[in-house]
């Protein structure tokens, strides 16, 4: 029996969800392990700082004494094992949240170093690989990166050429951004900052933590990191924070990127959380499951699209770093259908359909699905891709697994009707 024939998903491909479902049971199980431990690291981290029902009221205005506000960063900076950490609503993205920390602990005459190759994309205008008004190079901060080599292991050697007096920052990508790299493990972002510490022990190494959260039981902090950063409308919010990033790490560099955010003599002392609280409180307890779900949504498509021909990375059998899946679909037809089908399954405005647009900080048209409580919410249901060959998908969210499981099948749906799959019959 089908249960989701009135949803709009037929017999066959239902059928083949099941089929890939089959193999999974184990991998799942998994997951829900790494959810538990994350789950009792937040619960403790509460449980520790003392919330209360006080810190759920917000302030306004200059926002002094904000109790809410400085236990929440505490709750983060003991999840994170960092020193200090800034989480703050004033920061409205994580292109802001990463821009805030790499110009807050950057000078003029400094390097910054990517040794992970090519960041994401609007990291460019901020980092001024593309013009921008504003950027880190008409400060007079400089560039460089390493490229992965072929087959996505770090090139040390480039790297130890790499690194100089002048290199005062390392910013290491976790997640693939629009790329098909694999995503890096905590492990292997260990093994790099301890080699580049090795060369220069006073640079401060930065980890862009998006979509990573709470996928492994470790962070990039636990490794080495000097700075771990993020937003709230990715993994830690939960779906539910309507706003908001976060640096966490050296009580140094949280502190400089304070005083960037606010202004000099100011720092962390003033920002008001206003009614955003309550939101990031429960958002931030609830993350490791809503990632759970997440990450059983993004193995579930490639077990489903990579045995019909699309190829898939990571693949359907790797081990999996961050929320994202991207999935090669060849055609901008097919990149247009698949994010039909998720819009269509969305709980917000799922009946309209997704058109590819030119936004800012991409250099292609984009087509974005997101059906969304939080506009732009990536750790709810969404996939987008740049209209540009070979047609590569992300496909990330769904705030419990069952939603994201029908997402997927909805958009398998969508390219099943368009006549986009040789063969639902298709096996192995």
């Amino acid at each position: 029996m089908n249960p989701l024939f009135n949803m709009g998903i037929d017999d066959a491909v239902y059928a083949k969800g099941e089929e890939a479902l089959g193999r999974l049971e184990e991998r799942f199980r998994q997951i829900d392990r790494i959810a538990e431990q994350n789950q009792m690291k937040v619960l403790k981290a509460m449980q520790d700082n003392h919330v209360s029902e006080a810190c759920l009221y917000g302030t306004t205005g200059y926002g002094y004494s904000d109790i809410g506000r400085e236990t929440l960063e505490r709750v983060y900076a003991d999840v994170f094992h960092t020193e200090d950490a800034l989480v703050r609503p004033q920061i409205t993205c994580g292109t802001h949240a990463l821009a805030l920390a790499l110009m807050s602990n950057l000078r003029p005459g400094d390097e910054l170093l990517s040794p992970v190759g090519k960041p994401y994309d609007t990291l460019e205008e901020v980092i001024g690989i593309r013009p921008s008004r504003g950027s880190l190079a008409e400060y007079g901060i400089t560039y460089r990166q390493v490229n992965l080599l072929p087959d996505g292991s770090f090139d040390y050697e480039g790297i130890r050429k790499a690194v100089h007096e002048k290199t005062r920052v390392v910013t290491i990508q976790r997640s693939k951004g629009y790329q098909t790299r694999p995503t890096l493990s905590v492990a292997r972002i260990g093994e790099l900052i301890s080699f580049i510490k090795n060369i220069k022990p006073d640079v401060i190494c930065m980890v862009d933590n998006c979509y990573g959260e709470f996928v492994e039981d470790r962070e990039p902090s636990d490794v080495g990191a000097d700075m771990v950063v993020g937003s709230l409308i990715k993994n830690p919010g939960g779906g539910l924070a309507p706003i908001g990033g976060y640096i966490a790490g050296t009580k140094e560099c949280v502190e400089n990127a304070a005083y960037r955010l606010t202004s000099p003599g100011l720092g962390k002392e003033v920002g008001a959380s206003l009614t955003a609280l309550p939101s990031m409180y429960q958002g931030f307890f609830l993350a490791p499951t809503v990632t759970a779900g997440a990450l059983k949504g993004a193995i579930f498509a490639a077990n489903l699209y990579e045995p019909l021909g699309f190829p898939c990375v990571p693949d359907r059998n790797e081990s999996r770093h961050d929320i994202i899946q991207a999935i090669t679909l060849g055609s901008a037809e097919g990149l247009q259908a698949f994010c039909r089908g998720i819009q269509f399954a969305a709980p917000v405005d799922g009946f309209v359909t997704p058109e590819p647009w030119d936004m800012p900080g991409y250099d292609a048209k984009v087509i974005m699905a997101a059906g969304a409580f939080v506009s732009g919410s990536s750790i709810e249901l969404s996939a987008d891709g740049p209209l540009k060959p070979p047609y590569h998908v992300y496909f990330q969210g769904g705030l419990t697994w069952f939603h994201a499981k029908y997402g997927i099948l909805r958009s398998l749906q969508e390219m099943k009707n368009d006549g986009l799959v040789k063969s639902l019959s298709q096996t192995d």
